[in-house]
């Protein structure tokens, strides 16, 4: 799931170097958080107008996370 989340963010930046994913553990309900970190610049790239790219990475996560009886949230910092 990292894996898939950092090519995805790194085919959307002018920097890909120095995108960094951080995975937190578990809470109580089973859920994962993934912090995605990109440049200041490359910010509007990831999270486009209104939101529009942001949203579809967290659905395409989603998926793959229901598809591996999982829940996880992404987190764009």
């Amino acid at each position: 799931m990292k894996e898939l989340l950092t090519t995805i963010a790194k085919g959307l930046v002018e920097h890909p170097e120095a995108v960094e994913v951080k995975v937190d553990e578990p809470d109580a309900d089973g859920l994962v958080v993934y912090h995605l970190h990109v440049t200041e610049s490359d910010m509007g790239r990831v999270i486009g107008k209104q939101g529009r790219i942001a949203k579809a990475i967290r659905v395409v996560m989603r998926a793959v996370a229901t598809h591996q009886n999982g829940k996880i949230a992404v987190e764009i910092d």
